[in-house]
């Protein structure tokens, strides 16, 4: 009876793993979703597919991180500088190719500054401006009316879409005259691994990497138009047909919370994006551009910032003043 026994385990145990390994599979494939790693050649950008891990006890240290020890950030690619002397304070998979959704808006607005078109000309929202490829939504209808200048503001600011493709259609030669002259502006930054295709960032091909971004930063930051608009908190808008004006905030929580010296800030998001934050900002007198993309989840950009905060304010002053 018991080598029967023994044999019903044995004949059991080979069956058991397969069972086991199947369901791990399908647990981990119902988890996953697209990012960003394009081939170096970005004129034909592929992505891969990888595994978006679920929160784990490694977030939740990272929650409780003091500033004390190794700086850890949950963003797939970040990168740090000193905006004065160029210092890598630090890195992470800083070349890799990824998506950078609406951060693309900063080369938008640099793009319209540099042809210095009229701030105060009005430009209309038409059906031109609807997102037909993720199908966001938008508080500008069709037939809003607003300055070029109000465009710019809500484009950095709110990051209103249907703003950003408003000011790429209104440029002379068109949308397509607007690319071309992006990209342009990209070469002579030195931005030698970005492409642009839309003047909004909701498509996946405008890609860049956390070294080019940092150049890109550093330009924009150079336009007082673009450190203004960028850092306001909430602004209200009068639209034609509205009986009351219309109030739209900043995407950077940071920005709104205010306790940050925020000089330049802005956020993106699509799916093959992930989150994504640059700003240049000074944290204990060291003025610091911030790259961040790729993060999963809502919070976890800001977190990462914070986290950066903590370190520069907890370790790295600490390490450079002996």
């Amino acid at each position: 009876m018991f080598r029967k026994f023994v044999i019903l385990v044995a004949a059991l145990a080979l069956f058991l793993p397969p069972v086991l390994s199947n369901a791990a599979e399908k647990s981990a494939t119902g988890s996953k979703s697209k990012v960003a790693n394009a081939k170096p050649k970005i004129t034909k950008v592929k992505h891969k597919t990888t595994a978006r891990k679920a929160p784990s006890v490694q977030d939740a240290l990272l929650d409780e991180y003091d500033g004390s020890g190794i700086l850890q950030l949950a963003s797939s690619k970040a990168l740090i500088v000193n905006q004065e002397t160029g210092e890598i304070l630090f890195a992470k998979n800083t070349n890799q190719h990824t998506p950078i959704a609406s951060v693309t808006k900063l080369m938008t607005a640099m793009v319209v500054l540099d042809a210095q078109l009229p701030m105060e000309e009005v430009l209309t929202v038409s059906e031109a401006d609807i997102d037909m490829l993720k199908g966001t939504t938008s508080r500008l209808r069709i037939g809003t009316a607003l300055t070029r200048g109000e465009m710019l503001q809500l484009a950095l600011m709110a990051s209103e879409n249907r703003a950003a493709s408003a000011l790429g259609r209104h440029y002379p030669g068109g949308i397509s005259a607007f690319i071309q002259a992006m990209n342009l502006k990209a070469v002579e930054l030195g931005m030698f691994n970005t492409q642009f295709v839309d003047s909004t960032g909701l498509n996946s091909q405008n890609v860049s990497t956390a070294e080019d971004l940092v150049l890109m930063v550093r330009a924009a930051y150079e336009y007082p138009e673009i450190r203004q608009v960028s850092t306001t908190p909430s602004q209200e808008v009068a639209i034609y047909g509205n009986r009351n004006p219309m109030s739209f905030v900043n995407t950077n929580a940071l920005v709104r919370k205010g306790d940050w010296a925020i000089g330049l800030s802005k956020t993106g998001y699509i799916s093959e994006a992930g989150r994504c934050l640059v700003m240049q900002a000074e944290i204990g007198g060291q003025p610091l551009i911030i790259v961040l993309l790729d993060s999963i989840g809502k919070q976890t950009r800001i977190g990462d910032a914070n986290r950066i905060r903590k370190w520069i304010e907890s370790s790295y002053l600490k390490s450079i003043m002996g």
